[in-house]
């Protein structure tokens, strides 16, 4: 049996399950278990969201889902199990959109995992979404966590020179 589980969801089939996360990466060698779980949010950016659309290369998104918990287990080290999944499809207010579990021996390794995986997973992976608005508009949005959360640190970077989360986008 493996250690690393990658799937994408067809919500329109089935929702993402935090039960069977939780499930396979359950192992008695591990104490720490975390888990990241993203729902669909009714703001963002300053507007009202009525629903998102994820739209994905499948079989690109489970390589790089795949390659995501190979370099977690080099970069955190020792043993663990990691359990990836991401929803695609369209959507509503709380819907889960991705659900990510992972165990190793202690909380610090599996933290570390867990987060290591989720903004991978947002920096990499071949996932796009498209937001829906209460207006009737709808926008293609960025998957970069860090670019919302650090622009103004980002653009002043980037007048110095550089970037500050490691890629230029």
């Amino acid at each position: 049996m493996t250690d690393i589980h990658t799937a994408v969801v067809d919500i329109a089939h089935a929702p993402l399950d935090v039960a069977g996360a939780l499930d396979f990466v359950s192992d008695p060698r591990f104490g720490g278990v975390a888990t990241f779980i993203g729902r669909v949010r009714q703001h963002n950016l300053g507007r009202v969201v009525t629903g998102v659309s994820y739209d994905l290369f499948e079989p690109l998104a489970l390589r790089t889902f795949q390659a995501i918990g190979e370099r977690a287990r080099q970069e955190v080290g020792g043993p663990m199990k990691l359990y990836i999944a991401h929803a695609k499809g369209h959507l509503r207010i709380g819907d889960l959109a991705v659900v990510i579990a992972a165990a190793t021996p202690h909380r610090d390794e599996a933290f570390r995992t867990c987060r290591l995986a989720i903004e991978a997973v947002k920096h990499e992976a071949p996932i796009w979404k498209q937001e829906h608005y209460v207006d009737g508009d709808s926008a293609w949005s960025e998957g970069c966590s860090l670019c919302e959360e650090h622009r103004d640190a980002e653009l002043a970077a980037a007048k110095q020179g550089g970037n500050k989360h490691g890629h230029g986008h």
